[in-house]
């Protein structure tokens, strides 16, 4: 009984080394393979949004794999047509990249000029005037040289001339050019793994009923009821946030480029949906929806009072989302505290940068539907949840 009383707290230390080792491994691989799983992660959550078209397809008695085909030659149409409307008015935004640099130079020497004469006015009223008067002009220090020394100094080894080509490239491409030129490894791998994404939404469509019944048979009893219960947990949470936002942002985008076309600004059909969008990244979503429309106000707005009524009523739009629209769309069924919300942005930021920030709130919310439905970890799901 000694010996066996002996081992325990060993025992115990074997198993959080264990854990903590399978933690370490799996933050490591989805740290190096990050291109990878953010592919199949978008591809998931692409799934999840086009499903109800299939399901309404499919009750005109289309078949799984053609209703599956038609949602995504849709779904590929409508990316087609919005990246040929972006293109066309970033293209001409480009062409006006002059008139706002001009702009901004004057902000910012407007700004320097400001705060030259705040620091002017302060030094006026902390140092009185007769000790300013009386105060000696501050004489600069000589500088005394060293002594030279004679030492004995390498020439440097020339560098090959560059080629004509590499020349003419450096003088032609733009900085963004110069980026995909530099980072062409990179933007390779990014482009052959979005390339797939595709052809993953499709089969992951056509053949979602089989995926689910092979899933179920690994499991026996029980097991297979709680398998059961956290694939419909999956779905159902992963679904209310993704297709929920996309609504909202489709209704803050249409709604945004109206008010944005009333009053008269640049590129409404391009900054009313970059600002609705925004707007939905946690946190720091509002100060982000008023970026675009202020940037392209720069040019014809000098007074203050349009930027007061665009800031306005971004912020008006972005609160009425959040407190009437959100709860609606989205639903009760992704039960996240501010608190984990919090550190999954953190966490999933640091490990995948930009597409953490997007994915970090469906992949905890999934996460927490697996945990509410097995009985020894419902205790790290109510952790998680609100």
């Amino acid at each position: 009984m000694e010996t066996i009383r002996g081992t325990e707290p060993q025992l115990r230390a074997r198993s959080v080394a264990n854990v903590l080792a399978a933690v370490a491994l799996i933050v490591a691989m989805l740290y190096f393979g990050r291109v990878f799983f953010i592919t199949l992660v978008t591809g998931v959550l692409l799934g999840f949004i086009l499903e109800p078209l299939v399901l309404l397809l499919m009750r005109i008695r289309l078949p799984r794999g053609l209703a599956s085909f038609f949602a995504c030659s849709l779904a590929l149409s409508a990316l087609y047509l919005v990246g040929l409307g972006v293109y066309t008015q970033a293209l001409t935004l480009w062409e006006e990249l002059p008139a706002y640099s001009q702009r901004i130079n004057d902000l910012v020497e407007a700004g320097t000029g400001q705060i030259e004469r705040l620091e002017k006015s302060a030094s006026d009223l902390l140092v009185p005037r007769r000790l300013r008067e009386q105060a000696p002009p501050v004489q600069p220090a000589p500088v005394k040289s060293a002594p030279r020394q004679r030492r004995s100094v390498e020439p440097p080894i020339p560098l090959p001339p560059p080629t004509v080509q590499e020349v003419r490239i450096r003088q032609e491409r733009s900085p963004l050019v110069a980026w995909v030129y530099d980072n062409a490894g990179a933007v390779s791998e990014i482009v052959l793994l979005s390339s797939f994404v595709p052809f993953l939404v499709y089969f992951m469509l056509s053949w979602r009923d089989h995926f689910r019944r092979t899933w179920l048979n690994l499991f026996d009893g029980e097991k297979r009821e709680m398998a059961q219960l956290a694939w419909s947990g999956i779905a159902d949470a992963a679904r209310a946030y993704v297709v929920g936002n996309f609504l909202l942002g489709i209704v803050l985008s249409v709604g945004s480029a109206l008010f944005f076309y009333a009053v008269k600004l640049p590129y409404w059909q391009l900054m009313g949906p970059l600002s609705g969008f925004l707007s939905l990244v946690p946190y720091i979503g509002l100060p982000l929806a008023m970026l675009p429309p202020f940037f392209a106000a720069l040019p014809v707005h000098q007074d203050v009072a349009p930027y007061v009524l665009i800031g306005t009523t971004v912020a008006l739009f972005h609160l009425l989302a959040l407190n009437l629209l959100y709860p609606k769309l989205v639903g009760g069924r992704v039960h996240l505290n501010p608190l984990s919300v919090t550190v999954a942005l953190m966490f999933w930021y640091l490990l995948w940068g930009g597409a953490g920030l997007v994915l970090a709130i469906p992949i905890t919310a999934g996460l927490k539907a697996v945990l509410d439905h097995i009985p020894s970890l419902q205790g790290y799901g109510r952790l998680l949840g609100d």
